[in-house]
């Protein structure tokens, strides 16, 4: 049985996000292409999406490395002696495990915007999985309808408006859904110049900024999270 997204959210809100940020941003020795049979991505789906091993709650980053590691231990050791790292130094374990992170904060992420999207359109409506990720696909919605509407979630660094101007295309395309996350969350409004006093564009999408129609909401840990906003127009 899956997560309620009120477990999920609470599970999001207790991640140390500056911790992790701080151990692991300046790690960046394993940033080849992983072959297929040490991807996280099967059990990150696995355990955050399907709830295979009927938990209580989501795995930490932490425990989750060490799942990741256990199931992979062979695969991981062949690729290990392919790369040209000895096995008397660390650059590799470390450099992998903060590439296995990095994956990990990114797919939580996109598989809360899941959870938002069936809290949405109902029950077993969305679809996530490495079949379609492969595809290119984050999430597969199913209308009440039956139209099926494809979804892409991107981390947009300066434009997060695109996401309205591409929702609502044809279902046989991909709906971008776009996140930001903003460096200067504090300061939401220009303080100067032409533009003082008004919302800074990244602000108006954040439901603190903007109640009516945020796409997004920042948790006090600083994840960003999606609001059922983001999933309404699309399709």
């Amino acid at each position: 049985m899956r997560f309620s997204l009120s477990a999920y959210e609470k599970f999001l809100k207790s991640v140390p996000l500056q911790e992790y940020r701080e151990k692991y941003i300046h790690i960046k020795t394993v940033e080849m292409d992983l072959p297929r049979n040490i991807q996280a991505l099967k059990t990150i789906y696995e355990q955050y999406w399907q709830n295979a091993d009927n938990l209580s709650a989501p795995l930490c980053f932490d425990d989750y490395y060490l799942l990741y590691c256990k199931t992979h231990e062979k695969d991981i050791n062949e690729f290990w002696g392919k790369t040209g790292f000895g096995k008397d130094c660390d650059c590799f374990k470390k450099g992998l495990e903060a590439r296995i992170y990095r994956t990990w904060a990114s797919l939580i992420t996109q598989i809360q915007g899941g959870y938002v999207a069936e809290s949405l359109y109902g029950k077993n409506s969305v679809k996530m999985g490495t079949e379609l990720d492969h595809q290119d696909i984050d999430i597969l919605i199913t209308k009440a309808d039956g139209r099926e509407i494809k979804v892409q979630i991107k981390k947009e660094s300066h434009r997060p408006e695109i996401a309205r101007m591409q929702a609502g295309r044809s279902s046989d395309q991909v709906s971008d859904v776009y996140y930001i996350v903003p460096g200067d969350y504090e300061s939401p409004i220009y303080k100067v110049g032409g533009k003082k006093g008004q919302l800074k564009p990244w602000a108006k999408e954040f439901i603190k900024f903007n109640p009516d129609n945020g796409t997004l909401d920042r948790l006090d840990n600083g994840f960003v999270i999606f609001t059922r906003r983001a999933f309404q127009d699309i399709g």
